[in-house]
């Protein structure tokens, strides 16, 4: 117990230099940028007009002419005492913001990850189970073709198709106004999550078909069929729900087996979501989703510095907080590792 709470505090201790750089990192990235938030706030019709004194005045009210690092140490002061600051375009606290739009976020990746899980859990044990057949090599090809292809040519040819061609889906958005109830909402949800969860599918689909090899040439999937038992009870009573890890313990019978063979599927999931995290900026933008990575689009392109470093911090948190996670479950699910 004593080693599993330093191991712990440990992790903990080593995640705060590595927020402190990336977000010093990603401060000095906005700052290379051209222009400032103030030359976005006004139309570029009227910026000619203005008064430089009166842009300078502005420049200074929002504390932008302070060196960089001042400004830097500012805003992580600010964030200690728990005030995240306002957007400077709106005005509205970036709490505020986050809290609206998160849920929109978590909905996408949320569908996006069981599309994802389950369509490629699929693909590949019937890959695996048709090894070197005509099918494994298609789909093979097809998870090539997924990884390779990118996230935003693919949502638009989508759109082409479902939304303009054929009409059956619309083309953006989260809800229209004056709609209601489950179907209409979900109907703006099923392109921006299709798009982002066959996106992933591809890493889970080679992930089972591998785990699913394996799974068939273990010594009891051998005793099984020396037992005389039918090739389908073997490849699904034995070795799917091997393969398919979550379900193990029906095949195992023991706790220790189904700890070490979850370990797999939490490591997995956990460094699945910087994958998610990325492709949802992609996705949201495109489909005009309204979500967190739509916002941190919108706050880039206008130098918004206070919601751009606390969307950035909120994506850095999520990701170091998922590999802690990772680790410290793989810890507990596997005998195996050490926590010393």
């Amino acid at each position: 117990m004593r080693n599993t709470l330093q191991y712990i505090l440990k992790k903990l201790l080593f995640m705060i230099p590595m927020v402190l750089v990336i977000t010093f990192l990603i401060y000095g990235g906005l700052e290379l940028t051209p222009g400032d938030a103030i030359s976005h706030m006004i139309p570029p019709d009227q910026l000619a007009n203005v008064d430089p004194s009166q842009l300078e005045a502005l420049r200074q009210a929002y504390g932008l002419n302070d060196p960089f690092l001042l400004r830097y140490l500012r805003w992580l002061w600010e964030l200690l005492h728990g005030n995240f600051g306002y957007s400077i375009t709106s005005g509205v606290p970036i709490k505020d913001i986050l809290l609206q739009l998160f849920p929109a976020t978590l909905e996408l990746s949320l569908a996006a990850l069981v599309i994802s899980t389950v369509l490629g859990s699929i693909l590949g044990i019937l890959s695996a189970l048709k090894k070197g057949s005509i099918g494994d090599n298609a789909l093979t090809v097809l998870g090539m073709i997924g990884v390779s292809i990118p996230q935003f040519f693919f949502g638009m040819l989508c759109i082409l198709v479902f939304a303009l061609d054929w009409a059956i889906l619309p083309i953006g958005g989260r809800m229209a106004p004056g709609e209601s109830g489950i179907w209409a909402h979900f109907k703006y949800l099923i392109l921006p999550a299709s798009v982002l969860g066959i996106s992933l599918t591809a890493g889970v689909m080679r992930y089972s078909r591998s785990s699913m090899l394996d799974t068939m040439n273990k010594d009891y999937i051998k005793t099984a069929r020396a037992k005389g038992l039918p090739e389908w009870a073997v490849v699904w009573k034995h070795g799917f729900r091997t393969a398919l890890l979550p379900v193990v313990t029906t095949i195992l019978n023991l706790v220790h087996g189904f700890r070490v063979a979850l370990t797999p599927v939490v490591v997995l999931i956990g460094f699945r979501l910087p994958t998610l995290i990325g492709g949802s900026v992609v996705i949201e933008t495109i489909f005009q989703w309204p979500g967190i990575g739509n916002a941190f689009k919108t706050a880039v392109t206008g130098q918004n510095y206070p919601l751009v470093m606390m969307i950035a911090l909120f994506s850095v948190l999520a990701v170091l907080v998922a590999s802690f996670l990772v680790d410290i479950l793989t810890a507990i699910l596997d005998p195996r590792v050490k926590l010393e």
